[in-house]
């Protein structure tokens, strides 16, 4: 069950994670990725923070700070300002399914660092989650930018920043808490994000946000963060990296529902089609395939 529990998890946050994308799109016409991602894991800290000493959640020990902050700046830094520099030059279809590389990355990556077993089954379920997701953004993959694949690029080494991340935090979060291990990286990457920000003067158009601009803001930081990355901290401590990664497959479907909900996009036949082979790859994934005995095959074994 607590495996169960932890890839719903990772597949919940991923959910929230493709949500965030119209909300990241929306600001990089406004304000740029530094001060995004400051705004972003800067309102997550904040609000994970009081919950982690309400709870009274073990922090990671001393011995293991360096690795968090470490960690911390891998991910809550370095990954969202690839992300976010990412949708400036390529669509948000495309830069959703350059992500979705992310279980091939942390299947491979995994298995050569001695991580996680590389089975067949996962393989294939990783390729049919991957697969689903180019069906379902098939006739948006045809329009792009002219310098789309620098995006790509961009949100692939983005993605590669994610599977170490959940490749090397997963030690770490055991011997803390997930959400202790997530406030005290989440405050390093957002600390260097502000101080990169206040350097640069990213948050000198701060002084023309309107009502949508703070909302989308705070969006970011309560749901794209807070929530997002607690569930995906909860997910690695009770799963394996690929089980988990492979989740992230779901981002851009539930952005296109979304787009379908509040844009009024057409549905059309290829993302119900996408969806099914998401979920159908991350099934395969995440499971054994291995039937138990029935309850009473050993009784009838008996002489």
């Amino acid at each position: 069950m607590g495996e169960t529990f932890g890839v719903l998890a990772a597949v919940l946050s991923s959910g929230l994670g493709g949500t965030s994308i119209g909300a990241t799109r929306y600001l990089v016409g406004s304000i740029d990725p530094l001060a995004i991602g400051s705004f972003r894991f800067g309102i997550g800290f904040l609000l994970l923070l009081p919950l982690t000493l309400l709870r009274g959640d073990r922090w990671p020990g001393r011995g293991d700070w360096a690795a968090a902050f470490a960690l911390g700046i891998l991910f809550f830094a370095v990954f969202p300002i690839l992300f976010n520099a990412s949708l400036i030059f390529t669509t948000a279809a495309r830069g959703a399914l350059a992500l979705s590389t992310l279980p091939l990355l942390s299947l491979v990556i995994g298995a050569a660092l001695g991580a996680e077993a590389l089975t067949w089954r996962k393989s294939i379920g990783v390729v049919i989650a991957t697969l689903g997701v180019a069906v379902a953004l098939l006739t948006d993959l045809t329009s792009a930018p002219p310098a789309a694949w620098r995006g790509d690029l961009l949100m692939m080494s983005a993605a590669l920043c994610m599977a170490l991340y959940g490749i090397w935090s997963k030690p770490l979060i055991r011997r803390s808490s997930p959400i202790a291990f997530t406030t005290m990286s989440m405050a390093a990457g957002a600390a260097c994000l502000i101080l990169l920000s206040y350097v640069r003067g990213s948050f000198a158009p701060v002084a023309s946000f309107g009502a949508p601009q703070w909302l989308a803001a705070s969006y970011l930081g309560a749901f794209g963060a807070a929530l997002t990355f607690y569930l995906w901290a909860f997910a690695l401590e009770r799963t394996t990296p690929t089980r988990v990664a492979i989740s992230v497959t779901v981002n851009p479907i539930t952005a296109s529902l979304v787009g379908a909900w509040l844009l009024h996009e057409p549905l059309r036949w290829n993302l119900a089609a996408g969806i099914v082979a998401v979920f159908a790859g991350i099934w395969i994934a995440t499971t054994t395939g291995e039937r138990a005995p029935p309850a009473n095959a050993s009784a009838s074994s008996r002489p």
